[in-house]
């Protein structure tokens, strides 16, 4: 008796699946990568004027901190129908509330990488003659860098999740394929579309942190400085003196 395809057997794990079905996935892991891509970004040009102004008129801080948690709060298919009449079905009804979303992580940790800078490098920069402009951009913002580089890979790992909530509309990358997996429960449709989900966020996560290091040289010099040994000088070791009978 012929040995039954995995597809019909519909099991978990199908390399059949894979190789007549590479072309769709690719597909959607192109389109999936696109709105993340796209949302991160935006949201990022979004969220550092919004903590600039936080930090610069402290009054509005409280309104903009409390705006991006409220609207991170709204599930997704209550965001996705208020933006529905805006955007239609397309991929800027997607793109829009993924940045929404992103901008209660991105916002508090740009604020809160410009407050941990030392006011001592501040007092420096102000005594050489630096105006707030080219403090803020030679001085502030490269200290601040390994708190916003956080904040942007946990935006970017968030939004690799929720981008598959964009099948509501069609527009999910590989959230699409999931969905139309589920009515007949497509085992290997949805454990590939899965595990690429996952995927996608490790190396994101994995790309982000090499530029973080290359942008921030100066925090693994201080690592390996703090981690080594601490030396003594104590000198030669004193003669033995020879007492005499």
């Amino acid at each position: 008796m012929a040995e039954q395809s995995c597809l019909v057997t519909n099991d978990w794990i199908c390399g059949e699946y894979l190789r007549s079905r590479s072309q769709e996935l690719a597909d959607a892991t192109v389109q999936h990568i696109g709105i993340t891509v796209v949302s991160v970004l935006i949201g990022l040009a979004v969220a550092f004027p919004l903590a600039l102004l936080a930090r610069r008129v402290p009054r509005f801080a409280g309104p903009v901190l409390g705006l991006t948690t409220v609207l991170y709060t709204v599930p997704s298919l209550a965001m996705f129908s208020l933006l529905l009449p805006l955007f239609g079905l397309s991929a800027a009804l997607v793109v829009t509330g993924l940045v929404l979303y992103s901008l209660t992580i991105l916002v508090r940790n740009i604020l809160a990488g410009l407050a941990a800078v030392p006011q001592e490098a501040k007092e420096a920069a102000r005594g050489m003659g630096y105006g707030p402009g080219r403090l803020l951009w030679e001085v502030e913002l490269p200290l601040a860098l390994p708190a916003v580089m956080a904040g942007l890979r946990i935006a970017t790992v968030s939004t690799v999740a929720l981008t598959t909530v964009g099948s509501l509309v069609g527009k999910g990358g590989l959230g699409n394929l999931i969905e139309d997996a589920l009515p007949s429960f497509f085992k290997a449709q949805v454990l590939t579309a899965a595990v690429l989900c996952v995927v996608l966020a490790v190396v994101a996560d994995l790309l982000l942190l090499g530029l973080q290091r290359l942008l921030t040289p100066w925090t693994r010099i201080s690592g390996a400085a703090s981690a080594a040994p601490a030396k003594t000088d104590a000198g030669p070791p004193a003669p033995a003196t020879v007492k005499a009978g």
